[in-house]
C-alpha cells in the first residue's frame, strides 16, 4: 500500500512528540487501576496549551481529559461513600503538600479572618471561625490520595459543606461551588460533589485546630476526589453557574477528578 511521505513524516513527528509523555505516564501509573484516564495523562508534565501553538499531543490530551470529566460526572453516585478507617490506621506524621515549600505557607490571623460568601446565595454576610464552629460538626477518618502517587490516612473534622450552603441560602440547583484561598490557590466542585455527605469544611485535623501546613484556618475536605480538589486556607466561597476552573485544572488536570 502506498503511503504519502508527508503522512509518514507527520506520524513520526507525533510519535516523537508523545513518547516522552507516555513514558513518564507509564512510570507513574501507581495510584490504582480506576484512576481517571485524564488525570493520568496529566502526570506527564505536559502544559496542555489550547492555543494554536499547542502541540498535537497537547490537543489530544485536552480532548481526552474533557471527555473523561463528562464520563466521571455521569457515573458519580452522591450516595456512595469513600472508605473510612479506624484511628489505628491514621498516618503520623501526615505529609505536607502544596505548590510551594513550607516556608511560603500563608500567615493568617484568626482574630481578623473572615470567610467571604458570594454568588447565588441569599445571605452574603461573612463568617467568623466562631460562627462556623457553632454549626453542627462531623469527623471522618479518610484517605487523602495525591495525584503525585502517594496517599495517607488522616482525621478531619468540620462543618458539612451542605449544612453551610443551606445556612447561607445557597441555590442548591446551581452548577458549581468555588473556593478562593489565602495562598492564591483556587478550586471548584460540581454541586452534587459539594453536597456529598462526606464533603466538609474542615476546621480541625487529628482533633486539633488545623495547623498551618494542613490548611489553617479552614480547608475543604473531599474524600471522594483526588487531593488537589481539597483547597486549603479558604478565604471565600461562591456559588455560580459559570465554570470556575481551578489552579491545577486550568493547567490541564481533570476538573472532576473523582476516585
Amino acid at each position: 500500500m502506498h503511503r504519502d511521505p508527508d503522512d509518514a513524516a507527520r506520524l513520526k513527528a507525533l510519535r516523537r512528540d508523545l513518547a516522552p509523555d507516555l513514558a513518564r505516564l507509564e512510570r507513574r501509573m501507581v495510584l490504582r487501576g480506576g484512576l481517571s484516564l485524564g488525570a493520568l495523562t496529566l502526570l506527564s508534565g505536559c502544559d496542555l496549551s489550547t492555543g494554536s501553538n499547542g502541540s498535537l499531543a497537547d490537543r489530544v490530551l485536552w480532548a481526552m481529559s474533557r471527555a473523561n470529566d463528562r464520563v466521571q460526572r455521569w457515573l458519580f453516585d452522591p450516595a456512595t461513600l469513600a472508605p473510612t478507617y479506624p484511628a489505628s490506621m491514621i498516618d503520623t506524621p501526615f505529609r505536607f503538600n502544596a505548590y510551594y515549600p513550607p516556608d511560603n505557607i500563608p500567615e493568617i490571623d484568626a482574630a481578623t479572618w473572615k470567610l467571604e460568601v458570594s454568588g447565588l446565595v441569599a445571605d452574603k454576610a461573612p463568617w467568623t471561625l466562631e460562627k462556623l464552629r457553632a454549626l453542627p460538626q462531623e469527623s471522618q477518618i479518610t484517605r487523602h490520595i495525591c495525584i503525585e502517587g502517594w496517599s495517607q490516612i488522616g482525621q478531619w473534622s468540620g462543618v458539612p459543606l451542605r449544612t453551610f450552603l443551606e445556612r447561607t441560602g445557597a441555590d442548591l440547583t446551581a452548577k458549581y461551588v468555588g473556593f478562593k484561598c489565602a495562598d492564591r490557590y483556587y478550586g471548584s466542585l460540581d454541586m452534587p460533589s459539594a453536597l456529598h455527605p462526606q464533603t466538609v469544611l474542615a476546621l480541625d485535623f487529628a482533633g486539633q485546630p488545623l495547623a498551618p501546613e494542613y490548611g489553617y484556618p479552614l480547608r475543604v475536605r473531599v474524600p471522594t476526589k483526588l487531593g488537589f480538589k481539597s483547597p486549603k486556607h479558604i478565604a471565600a466561597i461562591f456559588v455560580t453557574n459559570d465554570y470556575p476552573g481551578g489552579y491545577w485544572e486550568d493547567q490541564g488536570y481533570n476538573w472532576f477528578s473523582g476516585i
